[in-house]
């Protein structure tokens, strides 16, 4: 088969690859309750992860809207020379929870398997809970501390360790947004129907 029909089939094929559920964002992204009841799907994803890894519904509602705001598809900007070359994106972080291609590939190696995706909700769930189950473990962290959590998510295990956002006065301000949003949700979700 000629290089160009295989590159075709290939094309074909992963625009044929559907599912995860919807690529935009949920109309209202400050109300937990209207999050879960626009996409019911999240809840099974959220409650699994919750069940298997420990990590609260709220935590990860919460830096999941940090990462892409619920957008399946989220991806870096692009950067650019001169103001108008572009010379390709800040970095490899893509899908729901902006997990980069190596440490995508850690997970898939680990425990995903290679049919995970980054833009399905189940998988993306499933690859926070992973990584802040070893951040607990590593690192002493609770699952319940969404703001500590979140700074071992966006700097790594090891620079959360050498205490890399220290010198990050962005960052820390992020962070703490995080752990604000975590309440708000935890709060939102108490007398939530669609949170079960």
């Amino acid at each position: 088969m000629s290089s160009f029909l295989r590159a075709l089939v290939i094309v074909l094929l992963a625009a044929s690859c559907g599912g995860g559920g919807p690529k935009t964002a949920p109309s209202n992204l400050d109300d937990a309750c209207e999050i879960l009841r626009e996409r019911p799907h999240y809840t099974r994803a959220f409650r699994a992860t919750e069940r298997k890894w420990g990590v609260p519904v709220h935590v990860q509602m919460a830096t999941i809207y940090q990462e892409s705001k619920f957008i399946g598809d989220a991806r870096t900007p692009f950067q650019y020379r001169l103001g108008v070359i572009p010379v390709g994106r800040q970095s490899s972080a893509f899908g729901y929870g902006q997990a980069l291609d190596g440490t995508w590939e850690e997970y898939q190696e680990q425990h995903g398997g290679f049919r995970t995706r980054r833009d399905d909700i189940n998988d993306a769930t499933d690859f926070m809970g992973w990584y802040m189950a070893q951040s607990q473990r590593e690192l002493g962290l609770s699952m319940w501390d969404a703001r500590n959590q979140y700074l071992a998510y966006h700097e790594g295990r090891a620079g959360f360790r050498r205490g890399s956002y220290n010198s990050k006065a962005w960052l820390l301000r992020v962070a703490d947004s995080v752990g604000s949003r975590a309440t708000t949700y935890q709060a939102q979700l108490v007398g939530c129907r669609y949170a079960r």
